[in-house]
């Protein structure tokens, strides 16, 4: 497996996998119109100040994804962290976890919040794992869209 900034050619493949995960395998019925981050990747992620990483199999297929999405200069979302059922429980979260957290601390963002549905419980003990906080969604500091699901907000001091 290997972390790799995202590319355009991986573009169908990163919308197949995040919808795949969303509304099949969890049922939380989110639409690709829903979501204009994941259409247009470069804008919302890397011109913006952030990034987005994909995680490749040996074979260079895609088995995972995440996105830190810069709001201010010390802000950012961490957004689109997804990865394939067959690999997870072998630390590809975790990889692309880090890799995440590194470039936040290289480029000085002092908090890291994201929204996940709250269905999504498995998710939940990963972030509070690692050192995420539940906040209320009244103390999100700054407003971004994301498609509500009965979404819990989680924040990270670092």
């Amino acid at each position: 497996m290997k972390i790799v900034e995202y590319t355009d050619k991986f573009k169908d493949d990163v919308i197949d996998l995040i919808l795949n995960i969303q509304n099949i395998e969890f049922d939380v019925d989110i639409q690709l119109e829903e979501q204009p981050d994941i259409q247009d990747i470069h804008q919302y992620f890397t011109t913006a100040g952030g990034n987005f990483w994909l995680a490749l199999d040996d074979h260079g297929k895609l088995i995972g994804t995440i996105g830190l999405q810069a709001l201010t200069p010390q802000m950012a979302i961490l957004k689109k962290f997804f990865v394939n059922s067959e690999y997870r429980g072998h630390k590809v979260g975790k990889a692309l976890y880090d890799e995440l957290l590194n470039f936040a601390e290289i480029n000085n963002f002092l908090e890291i919040f994201l929204d996940t549905p709250s269905k999504a419980t498995q998710s939940h003990q990963f972030y509070r794992k690692a050192g995420f906080e539940e906040i209320p969604k009244q103390q999100l500091p700054v407003v971004y869209q994301y498609p509500d699901r009965n979404s819990l907000i989680f924040r990270l001091k670092l």
